[in-house]
């Protein structure tokens, strides 16, 4: 296998990894709720982010927590996504770069934990989204 090197290889996660989250039973509910008929515009969104952040290619403009902020989740459901995440990415690529998309959803995902337990935990304290 090879590693991410181009924005083919990105589109390939992306496509591969949110076909496997419509699939879940867990988590499938829950996006499909959220995103809707919007998927085009969220897989769009996706591939800029990972581009971004991957091949430094500087393409993604936003801020990834505030459309999570409202979301009835927690640890079991990051738990799931960073499992069908790093099962996606192993089945498609190996390397640097596959590492560090591991390492860099990891983060993410302990980051969005926390703020979301920050705001759960103190309803009348706004967080800076």
């Amino acid at each position: 296998m090879k590693d991410i090197e181009r924005l083919d290889d990105i589109k390939m996660l992306v496509d591969t990894f949110y076909t496997n989250i419509r699939n879940d039973d867990m988590l499938g509910i829950i996006f499909k709720q959220n995103i809707q008929d919007r998927w085009p515009q969220h897989l769009d969104k996706m591939y800029r982010f990972w581009q971004t952040i991957l091949l430094e290619e500087y393409t993604y403009d936003g801020r990834p927590f505030p459309p999570h902020a409202h979301l009835p989740i927690g640890e079991v459901h990051f738990n799931r996504w960073l499992d069908l995440f790093n099962n996606t990415i192993d089945g498609l690529f190996s390397g640097t770069k596959t590492e560090e998309a591991k390492w860099r959803a990891k983060k993410m995902a302990t980051m969005f934990q926390h703020k979301l337990a920050y705001i759960q935990n103190n309803p009348d304290k706004p967080i800076l989204l």
